[in-house]
């Protein structure tokens, strides 16, 4: 076997980029691709990328032993970093701050890449103005077992929608289940505003769709694909454009045409087949910062909303709890529901991973072991949750056994269980009880 080489230096637009350790495999299952391949898969989509990216404060999202381990979030730019890349002071809702890496030119995009950044994640403002967004992102995140086609029909009616309001969409795969569309806005709104007029256009489309689209923030409430709003609250963010998803086939968040929606494969977009397409078709996004449009409209049904007695929804739970918002409590557990005797839902864990095909495999694993119970679950009856910890992320996998007859539900450890937040959790715990205990 040949020895992995320790380094290798890149000429890139006058500049050289050291990537370390560039023939360990990120991708090893399905794909196998190199760290080496990585950098140079991005260099070769760099138009598109910096598109997405140029000008805008970067969380680094870094996966630094390849896409089926772990990741971690690191805001704070690195120390250690060339002169030629800049950075901007952020300050969030927490009241804390960090300075954040600015990429703008292909040189920064390979450095940032060799740090074990398989996918980027841009806040929606640029570096001249970090509290006034210029983009509305809609994230399109469907639930468990529903189809790509109702996706890709909830996509359509919000171009249609956006259309109607004078505002231009731009759709893209997320590169797993879901789908993005990026409207570009003048940055004079907050925050608070976008994220305002992201709610009254997720509302309006559940209207439209009540069938397969949702704006409701609990799972509990929830069917078909879910306008996920609070993407646009301060300091959220989704990986941006040609972004490389931790998926077994290393599949991309590509841009698309908008009469390729009804007919494409989210499978079909790969680090394999994404270059070609590059080059042969171009970005799609290409005309996305000559389509700038207003909120105006949008904030304007927010109005009607409220008069109509439909106030603010729910923040994701770090953020301060504002004024108009309704109670931050699943409605199960509110005191109203709480009146009446509450059945407490049987939800059984079945899978915790930091990868989420193995955590998805386990469900599988779950059903094949226990097909009788199995057949008694509907789509909503299984719970596919996205955690995020201090500063690690994994996916658990929850069924709700309420349909399935009390004889036939198994209790047995998740498979896999690899919470990778449990030590942590479990040590500042047994803190916590002490000092309890002590008062």
């Amino acid at each position: 076997m040949a020895k992995e080489r320790d380094a290798e230096s890149l000429s890139i637009e006058g500049r050289s980029v050291r990537v370390t350790h560039p023939d360990k495999l990120y991708f090893s299952k399905q794909t196998q691709f190199s760290k080496l391949e990585l950098v140079r898969y991005y260099l070769s989509i760099a138009p598109g990328a910096l598109a997405g990216i140029r000008d805008r404060p970067l969380v680094l999202k870094r996966f630094v032993n390849g896409a089926e381990q772990e990741a971690f979030y690191q805001k704070r730019a690195p120390a250690e970093r060339p002169p030629w890349l800049r950075t901007v002071t952020l300050a969030f809702p927490s009241g804390r701050t960090a300075e954040e890496l600015v990429v703008d030119d292909a040189a920064g995009l390979a450095w940032v890449v060799n740090l074990g950044c398989i996918e980027l994640h841009p806040h929606p403002v640029r570096s001249g103005d970090l509290e006034h967004p210029d983009e509305l992102r809609v994230d399109l995140d469907p639930g468990p077992g529903v189809s790509w086609a109702d996706v890709c029909t909830v996509a359509l009616e919000v171009k249609s929608f956006l259309n109607e309001v004078g505002l231009t969409g731009w759709a893209k795969t997320s590169g797993s289940r879901g789908m993005h569309v990026n409207v570009r806005i003048e940055p004079r709104w907050t925050f608070t505003e976008v994220r305002r007029a992201a709610l009254a256009l997720s509302r309006a489309i559940e209207k439209r769709a009540p069938a397969i689209a949702t704006s409701k923030w609990w799972k509990e409430e929830r069917h078909g694909v879910f306008l996920d709003y609070n993407q646009n609250a301060k300091d959220r963010t989704t990986c941006s454009a040609y972004s490389v998803r931790p998926l077994p086939d290393a599949r991309v968040s590509t841009p698309l045409e908008w009469n390729e929606v009804p007919q494409c494969d989210p499978a079909d977009f790969t680090v394999l087949t994404v270059p070609e397409r590059f080059a042969k078709l171009g970005d799609p996004h290409a005309g996305i910062d000559a389509a700038v449009g207003s909120l105006e409209k949008l904030l304007e049904l927010a109005d009607q909303d409220e008069v109509a007695g439909l106030g603010d929804a729910p923040w994701p739970p770090h953020f301060r709890k504002t004024e108009r918002e309704a109670k931050r409590v699943a409605p199960s557990r509110s005191k109203s529901a709480a009146k009446q005797p509450r059945e407490k839902m049987p939800l059984l864990v079945i899978a915790n991973s930091p990868d989420k095909a193995d955590a998805l495999a386990g469900l599988e694993k779950w059903k094949s072991k226990h097909p009788e119970a199995a057949k008694h679950l509907g789509m909503e009856d299984v719970l596919v949750d996205s955690m995020r910890g201090r500063s690690s992320t994994w996916t658990r996998i929850r069924v709700n056994l309420r349909n399935v007859p009390e004889a036939l539900r198994p209790a047995e450890a998740p498979d896999p269980d690899d919470d990778p937040t449990r030590e942590w959790r479990n040590a500042h715990g047994s803190k916590r009880a002490v000092k309890k205990k002590g008062r």
